[in-house]
């Protein structure tokens, strides 16, 4: 029987797939010693295709952007000092945080 692949990883991105709710999403981090930004997107079965087949990381998180973002975070020294900035889509960003954890159980 043959299993999907339901995450693939770059160095500053990973997306997952969720079989349960059938959706799509994709993650971007950047962390350094001036602080972490956080983006997440819910992004289409097209780009979580596509994501990996680029021979530059910087391509795939191009790709990644091109989809609607569901929340973002940001405290960094030198750009937005504070908590959480914005979420737009709670649910999604809910739903993603499920996926990570069923991807989190399965390595164990």
């Amino acid at each position: 029987m043959k299993t999907m692949t339901t995450m693939k990883k770059g160095n500053n991105w990973t997306a997952y797939y969720d079989p349960d709710t059938g959706r799509y999403f994709a993650e971007i981090m950047y962390t350094s010693r001036e602080g972490r930004e956080q983006y997440d997107y819910e992004i289409t079965k097209d780009i979580y295709d596509q994501l990996g087949s680029f021979g530059d990381d910087v391509e795939n998180e191009r790709l990644i952007k091109t989809a609607e973002m569901t929340y973002s975070f940001e405290n960094t020294m030198y750009g937005t000092l504070g908590p959480e900035r914005t979420v737009w889509d709670e649910e999604a960003n809910e739903t993603m945080r499920e996926a990570v954890k069923k991807q989190e159980k399965r390595k164990e």
